[in-house]
């Protein structure tokens, strides 16, 4: 199946957020397990609450470029970029797969066609930002692939 791209309309807001929170799932499980009870509770009481509201936001963000991946006319897939002119860097701020259509290439499409929005709009940097932990493995060989070089980044978290 071939997936076609097309600018975010609001009315795939429901569709988007549905697949976004079905899509991350396993990374929530994967932060829950590296994090460890005590400290996921307390960063994410309610993590589909917050996914949700997270999603919201940034299909409501003035200014953030939305593209939705379409399958047969069913949205398969999103992608939200931002562009930072004052530093020339264009963000991958989201990006997420309906399960049911992931393996198929659609996350490495999506990357590619937002290199291409934040190419054709002049920046000079592409940026994205994911998880070290098990559940982000496939986002980060999605992004090396795309030929995003790794920042190691160390952030540590107490329970108190």
């Amino acid at each position: 199946m071939q997936a076609a791209f097309r600018p975010y309309d609001a009315r795939d807001a429901h569709r988007i957020v549905e697949l976004s929170l079905c899509a991350w799932e396993p990374v929530f499980e994967s932060l829950e397990a590296v994090l460890g009870p005590p400290i996921f509770g307390r960063l994410h009481p309610d993590w589909r609450s917050d996914q949700r509201r997270a999603v919201e936001d940034v299909l409501a963000t003035e200014g953030m470029d939305v593209w939705v991946a379409h399958i047969e006319g069913r949205v398969a897939g999103f992608v939200a970029v931002a562009l930072h002119s004052e530093r020339s860097i264009g963000e991958v701020v989201m990006l997420a797969v309906d399960p049911a259509a992931q393996n198929d290439g659609i996350g490495t499409k999506l990357t590619a066609f937002a290199l291409d929005r934040i190419k054709a709009a002049g920046m000079r940097v592409a940026m994205v930002e994911t998880g070290a932990d098990a559940g982000h493995a496939p986002a980060r060989r999605t992004y090396e692939k795309a030929g995003f070089a790794l920042l190691p980044v160390a952030r540590y978290f107490k329970a108190l």
